[in-house]
This record gives structure tokens, sequence and C-alpha cells, in this order.
């Protein structure tokens, strides 16, 4: 809001702000630190319980958490208003996710009903910021409706799943999870009222993965701590924090740079057909604006396994320094491979959906996804020669990518 208390409304109707010039705000920044919380919470969920059920709850967990920061950051890029209403609506809503941090070292366990109110709180708060949206935005009502209804049926099941025993409670949450992973994609296939604002969108997800590095920059400082600064597992620290320096570049000098001018483009050779067939009396085509609109939603889903396969990583990274003279492979060495994995499949899936070129994200970084499950079974079973030949292997990948994205070959 403005510093001058008559320039803008205290309270101003929402409306759709997908064709002006803007980035993040200082209240989204604010609200992401409550997923900050959440996920260092989920990070060390999977530090004391690494094995396939610690995994697995550790997976399931962060789609839930992800998906709710991806819902509100989807309402914000087409209704942010930055009123009063909102102001308060996004307060609520990070009270909630804070709560869902509280929660989640038990929240399959002793303290599922905590994490299930606090997860309940967060979505009554969306629907309605949606049902606001409805009233006021009539042109993308279309589209509004599909939201409505999507978060009406998670409300729904969440409100259930609290008088539901385990483990039937969370077959519910999953239930919900299926219902918003659906309603963008629906939304996007029924309607073309309510595009996605392009500058905002990658600056999130951006800051999203920002989020997550600093999650593996903790696991590195947290292994230090723990083990007193000893030698080899200082080591093993350094090895890890180039890890986490590669993963950076890797996402944000290639993957992140070329998959923006990728919807850059698409957009605008939309808006130039729109134009011609506007100049020519013909209707615009629906199938073009759609065809974007598909390249934003890729871009959205592929950041689930890039920002999880690096918190996993992560993990599996602190669990190298906390045990240096491990003989691998181990659950932490599967961690680092699996997760870097995941996180290189995901950018693939950002790229070759951007791009709409799949044969290019096959080759980069596709091709480094075997190879980096490979290592952990032929990779050094030392863990400081592990977590080195990780960095390099993953150093070249990027070394590759950026030049590959500068000859304009991704």
């Amino acid at each position: 809001m403005s510093s001058d208390p008559g320039a803008i409304p205290l309270v101003r109707p929402p409306t759709l702000r997908h064709d002006e010039t803007r980035g993040a705000t200082r209240l989204e920044l604010f609200f992401d630190l409550a997923y900050v919380l959440a996920v260092a919470a989920l990070a060390a969920n999977l530090v004391t319980d690494v094995d396939w059920g610690g995994v697995a709850e550790f997976s399931f967990l962060l789609v839930l958490v992800w998906l709710s920061w991806v819902q509100f950051t989807l309402y914000n890029n087409r209704f942010d208003t930055d009123d009063l209403v909102l102001r308060l609506g996004k307060f609520a809503g990070m009270a909630a996710v804070l709560g869902c941090a509280a929660s989640m070292s038990e929240a399959t366990a002793s303290l599922s009903i905590p994490f299930a109110v606090s997860y309940l709180a967060g979505r009554l708060v969306l629907l309605l910021l949606y049902a606001r949206a409805w009233r006021h935005v009539h042109e993308a009502r279309a589209t509004i409706e599909v939201y409505v209804v999507a978060s009406s049926v998670v409300v729904v099941l969440w409100t259930v799943s609290l008088a539901t025993p385990a483990p039937y409670r969370f077959v519910l949450w999953g239930v919900g999870a299926l219902v918003d992973i659906v309603t963008p994609i629906v939304a996007t296939h029924r309607s073309a009222t309510a595009p996605l604002h392009l500058e905002h969108l990658p600056e999130r997800f951006g800051l999203l993965v920002i989020l997550v590095l600093g999650e593996v920059a903790a696991a590195v400082v947290a292994g230090l701590h723990d083990t007193n600064w000893d030698a080899t597992s200082s080591l093993i620290a350094g090895a890890a924090f180039l890890v986490a320096v590669a993963a950076w570049w890797a996402y944000f000098d290639v993957s992140e740079a070329v998959s923006t001018n990728a919807l850059r483009r698409a957009e605008e050779a939309a808006e130039k057909e729109e134009a011609e067939q506007g100049a020519t009396g013909a209707g615009a085509d629906g199938d073009e604006v759609e065809k974007v609109d598909e390249r934003h939603d890729l871009f959205v889903y592929g950041h689930l396994p890039v920002t999880g396969g690096l918190l996993a990583a992560g993990v599996g990274l602190e669990e190298l320094i906390l045990h240096p003279h491990d003989v691998l492979p181990s659950a932490g060495s599967w961690l680092v491979v699996g997760g870097l994995a995941i996180f290189l499949a995901g950018t693939a899936l950002i790229l070759g959906g951007t791009e709409r070129r799949v044969g290019r994200a096959l080759r980069w970084p596709g091709l480094a996804v075997p190879v980096m499950l490979a290592l952990g079974v032929v990779g050094p079973r030392d863990p400081f020669l592990f977590a080195l030949v990780t960095a390099a292997l993953l150093a070249v990948v990027v070394a590759v990518g950026t030049v590959l994205a500068r000859r304009q070959k991704v």
C-alpha cells in the first residue's frame, strides 16, 4: 500500500493483474517465512527417520505443503490487490502454515489433528479469497469457479478427516492433494479468461527454489555443528556446499533463464496471433492461449520434483557429514543421488514443457539422471570422495548446460 492513506483505497476489490509489470511483494516474502519453517520441519523429520517409511512420510507431507504454497501463489499471481482484506487473509493463512510447521514432527501420529486443523484453516482462507474474487472479477468467473469448487471439496475432505481415524484420515488428505493437482489443469482447459502473470510466476518459483537451497545450506551448517567440526566432516561439508552451488547454477543460470524466455516467447507469439486475428476480424484462437497456459502448468508442476529433490539431497548430505566414516552406499548417499536425480528430472520437465522440445530436455539434463543414479552404486565408498565426485559430476552437468544454453541448443 502507498504511504499516502488517500492515494490507494484501504479496501479494493480483486482485479485481474496479468498486463502490468510487477514482481513478488513484501507481503509474499513475509508469507514465505512460514513455509521456510514448514520445510525445515520436514527436513528435520527425515534426518531422524532415514528409512523407506521416513522417505514415504516426507514425500507425502512435502506434497501437501508444496500444494498449499502453490495454491496461494496462483491466487496472488492473478488477483493480488494488496488491500486490507488480502493482507488479513494472507496473515491468517500464514498463521495456519505456522501451525502446520509446529505440528510437522508428528503430523501423521499424535499431532495429526493439530496439523489437519491448521491445514484446513489455510484452505478456508483461500476459499474465501476465491469467493471474493468470483464476486468482483466477472470476466474470470469461469476460471474462478473451478478453484471455488475444488477448494470447497478440499475443505470438506479435510473437515471429514478430523473425525476419521488413521490411516483413513491420511487417505482423505491424499484425495485432497489429488484435487489440488488436477485443479489448475482443469482451469486451464476450461477457460482462458484468467491468464497467469508471466513476470510474477517465474520470480515466485525462483524464490521457492532459493528457500529450499537455504535448507540445503542449513543442513551443511547443522552437520558441522553436530560433529563439532570433525576434520573429515568438514571436508564433506565443503563438498556438500559445492553441490548446493552447482544446483543453484543449474537452476538459475540454465533452467530458470531458458524456461522463462520460452514462456515469454510463447506469450508474445500468442498475443501477436490474437492481434492479427483481431485485425482481420477473426476470433481469437483459444487453442493458442490454451497451449501457452499448458506451458505454465508444466512450469509449475516441474518445480515439485525440483524442490523435493533438492530438499532430500540436502538431508542426504547432512547424513554424510554426520557419519563421515560410514562405508557407502548408505541411506544418506542414496538420498543425495536420488534427490539430485529427481531435481534434474524436474529440470527436464520444466525445460521440455516450456520449450515444447522434449528431445532437448532429454539431452540436457535428462542424460545426467541415470548417471547420477549410477553413482549410488559404483561411486566411491568413502563419504568425502563420494561427496566430492557428486559435486564434480553436477559441476560438469552445469558446465554443459551453460554452454548449450548460450548456444541456444538447450
